[in-house]
């Protein structure tokens, strides 16, 4: 069982604890006796099950050396055979499954699972992931650890994000709900028995992947409370995840490797120790791109003192951080204690997780059995099911079973993967799923155009190898097969080819193009090729693989033969080879002829994962990729029952096609399941009920740009969101319908009935929204607070309990650094999205006035309550956050001051380049009363202190503007 807690977000509280129960277990286990303990000695009382978690892990930390407590810091912990301890890695990936480790059950992609809006299911989702976790266990694999990184908790607060399929929600309390829910399956539900250990990520503000390791998401208080924090806050308290990681990014300034709030926020949220980890690689960021401290030894002080407790660097190879960790320590910038605590962290998990416990604890006999195993095969299919959003039906669906179909676009027969995908060990297919619904083969096509290119200097045409491994690309007579490609157009003007010899993707391998690969993949997706018109209408054939992007490649980027043989290889523009593209197949006309006559065409379109947005690289539209709107259009044309599936992980700017098409739904990239869940969901014998968790916007022009953290001044999200959405945030359709009755206050919440008018089993996803009516703040439009998703027969009516408090009211008050419920009426609504409301009350609120600012002692210069041209910047490398004017004339507003019979005095705490700030009431161009001089310092975080005498009067209650100069940084100020 779990020890005495400490006392919250104190990290030296338990190391302090346990230095007292060292000395008891010294007395108790007679540490002190002459004969020897032996490594499997159930004496040693780290390995008693009986004790408590704090006292086992401070018997076991006063047996280590300083050196194998330091070993202990990096990712891969080395065994310490002296005491019988194996190897420990953290790190195992388990987004929708179990990652990277061999074939395991694949699950709907995050954002799919997110979209059941199902917490119960997502709790059996996250405990199968854990079993199966445990399962490797006993075969430890290359890369197998029970310290899970997962699940993603990053807020999807903009659908151009390349790594939107990762994460879950642009709103915190649905992300909160989803991920305490995914987290509580995988550690088993007992904290003090942890199935395995999950790590959420990543911290904070990780949003964009555009220079991700140096941009600075700049966060003002307000976004940073009732944002950012509050998605990874649930779980954390919940203790059902156990630790973070850190992200590549800065945030105001710091990066998020050094951040204190790791240690000062993150673990004031639980009792519990947490393991917090960086990111890969992150650790030397700080040296390398992030410029930020002089010597590794500064970096890893810095990140162990802000809360780090475990390096991800420099892969199996630990040498450099405990090497850094040491000399840190030898000179002073860090002590043994802080070693201590780290350690202690790591070593808390570990025994939690019963690796000291005798036959491995209480999940120590999970075997493989448990790896795809029938339960967790029906688990995904279910789960694919759930996830699914209906968003457009006339009346189409659900189809006839008795009915012809056929299946066409280029997702129409086959199951992507994604990066964090595992291995399915096995991938049904829309066609395969609806051919097994009915029975009966359908006609397919997947809609692309087969094309040979041909030299038009030589006439030779680019070939492929026929067998399995394929071989390099080169130019020769053949005209036939080999020299044939099917071209899938994902957008951008990006496309793969295909070979039509062997059915392998063309990649470079960084010699040759070789036909060699069954779908795109790999870190720099080699697999990406772009075919430029010329004025001649000739095309060239250009590479597009990721790494083309990077600043470090040289190579030219265009493609022509290199030898007498022919071989293709990379030239610069003006040796590129021209080539007439000549269409063998058209894949219009055939998937026109597949679903010419029959009842139903279903076209399935959408995304390549690795290709439409993923790590590292953001998307730059949201749109289909041209030659898939044009089937859609064309199969529409040749068949009025036109169904189209839309498979990708992000909102779609869907243009025309959502009016001309008479049904459309939405599905992530569903795992090996994907199949039988759309042929379930077409055909009625599942009914959909999945719901959007972001706005789906009509165009990329609604959104600011990619780096604007600020969602509050930029009306970003459906909380602030003005525009007129293509579908709104928590919209789906069913096959049924809904009525609600009236909305009533209950004690702990509000309730209502809902009932089914349909003539179908459906389920109802209810969502409370609140919105406060007047407040001192910019409020959300609306807000979720709470959501249900309940399951109706025809006819039947539940009574749904929402619950809601008022201190779920709360937001941030930047006057007093406080949250605050402030009095007032607040509008509570119920509905089946954020639009459709069908349910309202007004709930007066007692709670208190936010009084005039009082600016008379220091005021931080970040809690502003508007701004234009500042950035918020890091005071020190160590802590704070300061504003800092990008332009001149840039201003600060602090609204609704308090003055007084009269001020005086202004003083404030300025770095920077030299300059003035200027002291204005009313607005930026309003009455100047003072202006402050700053001759410039030697560092940005030297801080002076500057005062300025007030001229005129300026009393009583009214704005106060700070106007800065370019450059000059101001921390705190004052007005006496």
């Amino acid at each position: 069982m779990q020890g005495v807690k400490g006392t919250k977000g104190k990290k030296g509280t338990r190391t302090r604890r346990r230095t007292t129960l060292v000395v008891a277990l010294a007395l108790i286990a007679g540490l002190g006796a002459t004969a020897p303990v032996h490594a499997d000695d159930p004496a040693y009382p780290f390995r008693d099950p009986a004790l408590t978690v704090d006292a086992r892990v401070a018997d076991l930390l006063s047996r280590l050396t300083l050196d194998e407590k330091i070993s202990l810091l990096h990712q891969y912990e080395p065994a310490i055979p002296r005491l019988g301890i194996q190897s420990f890695r953290t790190g195992t990936e388990a987004l929708h499954g179990v990652a990277w480790l061999g074939r395991a059950t694949v699950f709907p992609q995050a954002i799919g699972l997110a979209s059941t809006w199902d917490p119960a299911l997502m709790e059996r989702v996250g405990s199968a992931v854990g079993d199966e976790a445990r399962g490797f266990q006993q075969q430890r694999p290359a890369g197998w650890g029970l310290n899970l990184w997962a699940p993603v908790v990053n807020l999807l607060r903009d659908p151009r994000w390349g790594r939107n399929e990762e994460g879950y929600s642009e709103d915190p309390y649905l992300t909160g709900s989803i991920s305490t829910a995914y987290a509580t399956g995988l550690t088993g539900g007992d904290p003090d028995h942890l199935k395995t250990a999950p790590t959420i990520k990543h911290f904070l503000a990780n949003n964009n992947e555009v220079q991700r390791d140096t941009t600075s998401s700049e966060l003002r208080p307000r976004v940073l409370k009732e944002y950012d924090e509050q998605a990874f806050k649930p779980a954390i308290a919940a203790d059902a995840a156990t630790g973070v990681m850190s992200s590549y990014n800065l945030v105001n300034g710091r990066p998020n490797t050094a951040s204190p709030l790791l240690d000062d926020t993150v673990r004031t949220w639980t009792s519990r120790d947490l393991l917090n980890v960086t990111d890969a690689f992150a650790p030397g960021n700080l040296t390398g791109s992030q410029q930020y401290f002089a010597t590794q030894a500064e970096a890893d002080a810095a990140a162990l003192t802000a809360g780090i407790d475990s390096f991800t660097d420099n892969d199996t190879d630990s040498a450099p951080t405990t090497n850094a960790i040491k000399s840190a320590l030898s000179t002073g910038l860090l002590k043994e204690s802080d070693v201590d605590t780290a350690a202690g962290h790591i070593l808390d998990i570990r025994v939690r997780l019963g690796e000291f416990d005798p036959g491995g604890g209480r999940y120590g006999a999970i075997d493989a059995s448990v790896i795809d195993s029938p339960a967790h095969r029906e688990l995904a299919r279910e789960a694919a099911a759930e996830s699914a959003v209906l968003l457009k039906n006339d009346g189409t669906l659900p189809l006839r079973k008795s009915a012809g179909a056929a299946v066409v676009g280029p997702l129409a027969d086959t199951v992507y993967t994604d990066w964090y995908s595992g291995t399915p060990p096995y991938a049904v297919t829309p066609r395969q799923g609806i051919a097994a619904k009915l029975g009966t083969p359908v006609a397919s096509s997947e809609g692309v155009d087969r094309i040979a290119l041909k030299d038009t200097a030589t006439g030779k045409y680019v070939t492929a190898g026929t067998d399995e491994t394929g071989a390099p690309l080169k130019e020769t007579a053949d005209s036939g097969t080999s020299a044939q490609f099917d071209v899938f157009d994902w957008g951008s003007g990006v496309v793969t080819l295909r070979s039509a010899a062997n059915g392998k993707y063309v990649g470079y391998n960084w010699s040759n193009f070789v036909n060699d690969q069954a779908q795109p993949n790999g870190w720099f997706v080699q697999q990406q090729f772009k075919l430029e018109r010329q004025d001649d209408g000739t095309y060239l054939l250009r590479y597009a693989g990721y790494e083309t992007g990077e600043s470090w490649w040289s190579n030219p980027v265009y493609l022509g033969p290199t030898d007498a043989a022919g071989t293709l290889g990379l030239v610069t523009k003006d040796a590129a080879a021209h080539y007439t593209k000549d269409v063998v197949r058209s894949g219009i006309d055939d998937a026109v002829a597949a679903v010419r006559g029959k009842d139903t065409a279903v076209v399935v379109v959408g995304s390549m994962p690795a290709i439409n947005g993923r790590e590292a690289h953001d998307r730059t539209d949201l749109g289909l990729a041209p030659a898939q709107e044009a089937l859609v259009k064309a199969v529409r044309a040749a068949n009025p029952r036109t169904v189209v599936v839309v498979e990708n992980s992000y909102p779609t700017t869907l243009g025309a096609l959502q009016q001309q098409v008479p049904a459309l739904l939405w599905t992530s990239h569903a795992g090996q399941e994907t199949g039988n869940a759309l042929a379930d969901l077409l055909y009625g014998d599942a009914n959909p009920a999945g719901r959007l968790t972001q706005t789906w916007y009509e165009s990329a022009a609604d959104l600011p740009s990619i780096l604007d953290y600020d969602i509050i001044k930029s009306g970003r999200t459906y909380q602030y969101f003005k525009g007129r959405a293509l579908y709104p945030f928590g919209y789906g359709l069913s096959y049924t319908t809904f009525r609600y009755g009236a909305l009533k206050q209950v004690p702990g919440g509000y309730e209502l009935n809902v009932t089914n008018t349909g003539s179908r089993t459906g389920a109802e996803v209810v969502q409370l929204y609140v919105h406060q009516r007047t407040s001192r703040d910019t409020q959300p439009l609306k807000q979720l607070k709470s959501f249900d998703r309940v399951t109706l027969r025809p006819g039947e009516t539940r009574t749904v309990r929402l619950k809601l408090r008022a201190s779920d009211l709360a937001h941030w008050d930047v006057t007093r650094s406080k949250w605050v419920v402030e009095t007032g009426t607040y509008d509570v609504m119920a509905g089946s999205s954020s639009t459709d409301i069908r349910a309202r009350a007004a709930w007066q609120v007692k709670g208190e006035t936010i009084p005039p600012r009082n600016l008379s002692t220091p005021t931080r210069a970040e809690n502003f309550d508007d701004y234009s041209g500042i950035a918020l910047v890091d005071e020190s490398k160590a802590s704070g956050t300061a504003v800092s004017a990008t332009a001149d004339g840039a201003w600060l507003e602090f609204a609704d001051t308090r003055l007084g019979s009269g001020v005086s005095r202004f003083t404030a705490r300025l770095a920077g380049s030299p300059g003035t700030a200027e002291i204005h009431l009313g607005s930026p161009t309003g009455r100047l009363i003072g202006t402050a001089h700053i001759s410039g310092t030697s560092s940005p975080y030297d801080y002076t202190t500057v005062n300025a005498t007030l001229s005129g009067t300026a009393k009583g209650r009214t704005d106060v503007y700070l106007v800065l100069s370019q450059g000059v940084r101001m921390s705190t100020f004052s007005l006496r």
